[in-house]
């Protein structure tokens, strides 16, 4: 019974994790609209990508014993693929200065992940040890993945609107977050549960804002275009008004 309850939990938690990972889709879609990454950070997705690299490789069989932890390796491995498009798409249309940053970002992390599985993999041989070094790795990287939208509720806080926050990416994050949190505690596994500990509340805050912000509108930049022909025509109204005077005159 604990064990169909556990699987049945993992796969809710992957559906809700699915949604978290595709929430970013409608984000890039505007990138690629407006051909722009405007004031969207890349850090969110390429502290994602890393947690699923470490998540899926947490849940193969060469660390986890057998597959004990298989719906951890199947979201995650999407997630990886998900997560890696955004970072693509992210660095099509950033600046120049983006992109630097980005690649300075992401290749320690790519490294960084090639080292932990390698190490994990050869230096290390019992599934026990394996799982230890692995996910204590992944503990901080999942804590610093639901504590990356942080950037957002300082956002959110200073601008008083909700524009850069959506409300699914918040509410997909705490709804995945509490599943994994229960998966990890019916399976005595703390570490999938322990970064969830910080993801639950985490996203709590953030619905919390949502809540107190959304009646306030979404703050918008006006447009260089508009704010031209709108010059345009004042200027056209000011010329109509002194060539009427003069006639009258």
């Amino acid at each position: 019974m604990g064990d169909r309850l556990r699987l049945a939990i993992g796969v809710m938690g992957n559906v809700a994790s699915l949604l978290l990972y595709s929430a970013p889709i409608f984000t890039f879609a505007r990138v690629i609209k407006r051909k722009s990454t405007e004031e969207y950070s890349c850090v969110p997705y390429i502290i994602a990508l890393l947690n699923c690299l470490l998540y899926t490789w947490y849940g193969l069989p060469i660390v986890s014993y057998r597959w004990e932890n298989f719906p951890v390796a199947t979201i995650n491995g999407l997630g990886i693929l998900l997560e890696f498009s955004f970072v693509l798409v992210y660095l099509w249309f950033a600046s120049t200065r983006e992109k630097i940053k980005v690649v300075v970002i992401l290749i320690p992390v790519i490294l960084a992940f090639g080292i932990i599985s390698a190490t994990s993999a050869f230096m290390i041989h019992n599934h026990h040890q394996r799982k230890a070094f692995v996910g204590s790795v992944g503990v901080v990287a999942s804590a610093a993945m639901y504590g990356s939208p942080l950037v957002a509720v300082k956002q959110v806080m200073q601008t008083k609107s909700v524009e850069f926050m959506p409300f699914h990416l918040s509410f997909f994050s705490f709804l995945a977050s509490s599943l994994w949190l229960v998966y990890g505690l019916l399976g005595h596994d703390l570490f999938i549960a322990s970064p969830n500990f910080v993801g639950s509340p985490l996203g709590i805050l953030q619905l919390v804002l949502y809540c107190m912000y959304r009646k306030r509108g979404i703050a918008e930049v006006p447009n260089k275009l508009d704010v031209v022909q709108n010059d345009h025509k004042s200027t056209q109204l000011e010329i109509m008004v002194t060539e009427d005077t003069k006639e009258k005159t």
